[in-house]
């Protein structure tokens, strides 16, 4: 598997991105729906990553700064019959790698509460990311979670 920085250009990935989205919708009550439509994911302050086998897409992810030392996971999605194979681990990782590189503090996101979300919570938890209140524009939500790693001192700092 590769990740590369994807410019939503492509056929896959709009239907990935849209069979989230409408995941989210089916999970989720609209005002607690916090996931990106394709405008949201086209923001300067926004990295948007695909994870490719050979030609297949098998994932995507994304990175959104909230300011120079926070930045936000966004757009985790791995198609429904490509899940398990470690595509969520490797965009996680390169995510979290392109953070601390960018000097980010802390990395945040909002998942959902419900039980189709606790493998995410799993996923989130393994690499370190504890459980938080809301951050950023985000409010309290019975619908939401909120977590957060502290990513410790930027590279190179005394």
């Amino acid at each position: 598997m590769h990740i590369e920085v994807d410019d939503l250009s492509r056929p896959e990935v709009h239907a990935l991105l849209a069979e989230h989205l409408q995941n989210m919708h089916e999970l989720s009550p609209p005002e607690s729906v916090h996931a990106l439509n394709m405008d949201g994911l086209k923001v300067p302050e926004v990295t948007f990553w695909t994870v490719w086998n050979d030609a297949e897409l098998v994932g995507c992810g994304a990175l959104k700064e909230l300011d120079g030392m926070h930045g936000e996971v966004k757009s985790m999605r791995t198609p429904a019959s490509k899940r398990r194979q470690g595509a969520g681990r490797l965009v996680l990782s390169h995510i979290i790698e392109v953070a601390r590189g960018r000097g980010y503090e802390r990395l945040s996101l909002e998942t959902g509460t419900m039980e189709a979300f606790k493998p995410a919570h799993c996923l989130y938890e393994s690499y370190g990311f504890s459980y938080c209140g809301p951050f950023g524009s985000y409010q309290e939500d019975p619908n939401s979670i909120f977590m957060s790693l502290e990513l410790g001192q930027p590279k190179g700092a005394a």
